[in-house]
């Protein structure tokens, strides 16, 4: 695990989801407003055993994932971390950072000093660019993505959201 004390922002660690992780992810995201802008809405639990099963796999192949977020406390409050894009459409084949919090850890800078962390453990990795994919109607995402440093890039139409569009965000780490 590791900790971020810069001044002023809070103590976040990040670690390789756990089976354990899947009840606790479940438990943070079955909540409708944290999935307002995530296709579906909240998601079974067995969807967080197959997510947490996939990101350790990540973490060994490739030596980041979408880590298991911890507050100063050590309660699990979401994830921040980075995977290979998993969709069809939007950036085929770029390296994606994203974060997921509960709705008690919102306003905080949890997420902004997580993606942080992730930035140069993605840097250490040798990923030389990152996407970040962010519904438009997500303000809070699209403030950490900029805060990040992140270049809006193409917007894309997200297939079955009624309408509803991601913009890539950019960021060149080299």
């Amino acid at each position: 695990m590791t900790e971020l004390l810069p001044a002023g922002r809070p103590v976040v660690r990040l670690r390789v989801p756990t089976h354990e992780d899947a009840y606790a992810w479940h438990r943070a995201f079955d909540d409708p407003e944290v999935m307002e802008f995530f296709q579906g809405g909240p998601a079974e639990l067995s969807v967080y055993h197959e997510l947490t099963a996939r990101q350790r796999r990540h973490d060994a192949e490739r030596g980041f994932c979408l880590w298991t977020l911890l507050d100063e406390a050590g309660e699990v409050i979401g994830f921040t971390g980075a995977q290979p894009w998993p969709h069809a459409w939007g950036p085929a084949g770029e390296v994606e950072i994203g974060w997921r919090l509960a709705r008690c850890a919102w306003g905080k800078g949890y997420a902004t000093a997580a993606a942080r962390m992730t930035l140069e453990r993605l840097r250490a990795a040798g990923v030389e660019r990152v996407v970040a994919m962010v519904n438009t109607g997500n303000e809070r995402s699209v403030a950490v993505a900029r805060r990040l440093g992140m270049a809006p890039a193409r917007t894309y139409a997200i297939p079955g959201g009624g309408g509803q569009q991601a913009r890539c965000f950019r960021l060149e780490l080299s």
